[in-house]
């Protein structure tokens, strides 16, 4: 796959995020379409860069490696966020939204792009990496639990341009384009405490 192949599929799976509505928050008294959790303002970081994220998960899974993320052009965007990607292999990629300035990490996630003949292999190496990466936030969870629960989000999400389920301080979402590709992302939520 060229550079070139490779920066689209990357900045699509960034675009879904930004693309991606959700279904119970959406105002229809202004009948705008709501964006990304991560593009809201004031939308909740991780205490995290990405380069030390990347440190930390290539330590802890040696044999699911991501490579270094590049910056994706983005001087059109009207947004303030930094957008990068890696290819992990040919039918995956990682990618990031970044707060400028901090580089904190706004989300994570991972783009399968499903392939004629081999998929099964392609698509079992992609659970592998969605599984490690929730491990990273959700260090308790064994390599059979968090496997389980990227089957169990990616079941929900089936056919759905946009699933969510937050899990205490993380949100999971699920974008499902079909043949065109399967985005899993974990997003920090913004934590506030009840009122008595």
């Amino acid at each position: 796959m060229d550079k070139n192949r490779y920066l689209r599929f990357a900045a699509t799976g960034l675009l879904l995020g930004a693309l991606w509505t959700q279904v119970h928050a959406a105002d229809t008294s202004t009948g705008s379409a709501p964006v990304a959790p991560y593009l809201l303002a004031g939308a909740p970081t991780f205490d995290l860069t990405i380069v030390k994220f990347r440190e930390q998960y290539n330590d802890h899974n040696p044999t699911l490696p991501i490579g270094e993320f590049r910056s994706i052009d983005n001087r059109n965007d009207l947004i303030n966020l930094t957008r990068a990607a890696s290819k992990i292999n040919s039918t995956l990629y990682a990618s990031t939204a970044l707060e400028k300035g901090s580089g904190k990490i706004k989300t994570l996630q991972l783009t399968y792009l499903p392939v004629v003949g081999g998929e099964k292999s392609a698509r079992t190496t992609a659970i592998s990496y969605m599984a490690a990466l929730v491990r990273e936030f959700e260090p308790g969870l064994t390599v059979e639990q968090s496997s389980a629960r990227v089957s169990d989000l990616l079941a929900k999400g089936r056919g759905s341009h946009f699933f969510q389920q937050s899990w205490g301080p993380l949100r999971y979402v699920v974008a499902d384009d079909g043949v065109k590709g399967l985005t899993f992302a974990i997003e920090p939520v913004k934590l506030a405490l009840a009122e008595p």
